[in-house]
């Protein structure tokens, strides 16, 4: 399993209070939760968008990260091309799930697709990713 989500983090994952839940290496499906600080609110109450795609950028970026722990390519960072998002509620102030999953990898191209649930199982928020696995920074 990957150090980062073993109890590195980075300054993101931790301003968004991120905890690590589990990581299915069958499935290549990270599960992670997320409870949003009260700074995050929009004027509706909610989390903000542009704070969604973090969360589903974040827990995307991690199934990447753990997938590649060990591989014949070595750990690997994504780094976005694209990141398409569909919202289908609001996403409460509330600890929130999210997973993510890795499609498809190799060394060139990675495609990636994450979401966000609320405490009763309803899907808040989608979003896929086309990126480059990257080397870990040192």
């Amino acid at each position: 399993m990957t150090k980062i989500y073993e109890g590195q983090r980075s300054p993101s994952a931790v301003l968004m209070n991120s905890e690590f839940v589990s990581f299915d290496a069958e499935k290549r499906e990270l599960t992670t939760r997320f409870t949003p600080p009260p700074s995050f609110a929009s004027p509706r109450g909610a989390v903000q968008g542009g704070l969604i795609a973090g969360f589903l950028d974040e827990v995307m970026g991690g199934a990447l990260l753990a997938t590649t722990d060990g591989s014949k390519y070595g750990q690997k960072l994504p780094l976005n091309l694209d990141m398409n998002l569909t919202f289908m509620r609001m996403v409460p102030l509330s600890t929130i799930t999210a997973k993510g999953r890795v499609i498809k990898h190799g060394p060139r191209v990675a495609f990636l697709e994450g979401e966000l649930f609320d405490a009763d199982g309803n899907m808040l928020a989608r979003a896929t990713s086309t990126a480059i696995p990257t080397d870990l920074p040192e």
